[in-house]
């Protein structure tokens, strides 16, 4: 599933896009095709995102969100004088057109269009997003404090930080040495600010790169990445392979229903 870093990025990028141009909103697979014509045509006002969750904003209020999924992704492309949009391929659920933009959504677990009361019940949701400039910790410590679930689960709770996913979660664990089963209760408000700063310097640099970087430069070597293309990670998809630090073979577990990676010695 993508993460936080991703949708700011999409926000980013439509934002510079389609801002301040009326677009054309089709659904070219059907399924979206109602909320399409309620925004087609208008002045495309702003993109913005919180966690996993991207809004286009549109003149009159009206607002379209979208939540990747596992699945979703927007596929860029770029208009000519000569050629029309490219016919859409496989099942788009959304395409916007612009003057000189256009981008295609294929497979999102939502595709809707809200208005402000419909947003501030999805953001009364969702805990605080490290990338967004009003973003208070306080209340996801405040979360974690009173938990006794694990930490490696918490992380991952989008009410109590938005927009961490699994890579986020497994690597933060690590280079802040703290075991995956430590009960909320028994974080350290010390520990919880340390990954609290760590994490928003991480997300921008997902933004700024558009990958996931979570190694340290002195300790970017050795093994290669779990992916071809992909930057090496301390303990993601690395089971049973040796920890970058003390060679201790990586554990992995299922938390509630996702992967966790660890290093036993590290972070212990």
């Amino acid at each position: 599933m993508p993460e936080g870093h991703t949708l700011h990025r999409l926000a980013r990028l439509h934002q510079k896009r389609f801002k301040g141009q009326r677009v054309r909103v089709l659904s070219p697979q059907g399924r979206f095709a109602e909320g399409a014509a309620m925004v087609d045509g208008r002045t495309f006002t702003g993109a913005s995102a919180w966690g996993k969750h991207l809004f286009h904003h549109y003149r009159g209020g009206r607002i379209v969100h979208v939540h990747l999924g596992l699945y979703g992704r927007f596929d860029e492309f770029a208009l000519t004088a000569q050629d029309p949009p490219p016919d859409p391929v496989g099942q788009v659920r959304m395409r916007i057109v612009g003057s000189e933009y256009g981008t295609d959504l294929r497979g999102p677990t939502a595709c809707e269009v809200v208005d402000e009361a419909q947003v501030s019940d999805i953001l009364a949701r969702l805990g605080p997003d490290p990338l967004r400039k009003d973003a208070d910790p306080a209340p996801a410590w405040t979360r974690m404090n009173r938990s006794r679930r694990p930490v490696g689960a918490l992380l991952m709770d989008q009410a109590v930080i938005a927009g961490v996913g699994n890579v986020y979660r497994n690597e933060l664990l690590y280079r802040h040495r703290i075991d995956p089963y430590r009960l909320g209760t028994n974080v350290e408000a010390g520990e919880f600010d340390a990954m609290w700063t760590d994490i928003v310097d991480l997300m921008k640099v997902g933004v700024r790169r558009g990958k996931i970087v979570t190694i340290r430069p002195e300790d970017d070597h050795g093994a290669p990445s779990y992916r071809t293309g992909r930057p090496r990670t301390y303990v993601y998809r690395r089971a049973g392979e040796p920890c970058r630090i003390c060679d201790t073979p990586i554990s992995t577990a299922v938390l509630e229903g996702r992967n966790l990676f660890w290093c036993p010695t590290c972070q212990h």
